[in-house]
């Protein structure tokens, strides 16, 4: 992975989500996404809290955007690994939150898991 990528690609991230614009949040996902995050069953989603295509992870990004219309990240740090990304940032009412971020050889996310201080 190119030295400069992670931090491109942190900012563009998260550029995409607060601007909420959903085309460009999914454009970062591979189709074959591996998406795990306790949210995913808080917001009526796999009970598993796992999500497994392209679509699906769709429309659960959608279904947060309308949940949290205010939704908003400050990104605070980019952690760097072999293919992978770890993002640590503060989002809805201040909670902390830090996203493992695994790339296939296209520069796509093909696996996420996500973590909270607490559930939104």
């Amino acid at each position: 992975m190119d030295q400069s990528f992670p931090n491109h690609f942190a900012q563009e991230w998260i550029n995409a989500w607060n601007s909420h614009n959903i085309a460009a949040i999914m454009s970062h996902y591979a189709d074959d996404i591996d998406f795990c995050s306790p949210l995913v069953a808080k917001l009526g989603f796999d009970p598993s809290g796992r999500i497994n295509n392209k679509t699906t992870l769709q429309a659960y990004f959608t279904t947060g955007l309308s949940r949290f219309p205010d939704l908003h990240f400050d990104l605070h740090q980019v952690l760097s690994g072999v293919s992978s990304v770890v993002l640590y940032y503060t989002t809805i009412g201040g909670k902390k939150s830090a996203e493992f971020m695994q790339f296939n050889e296209s520069g796509k996310v093909d696996k996420v898991v996500a973590h909270y201080s607490e559930l939104a």
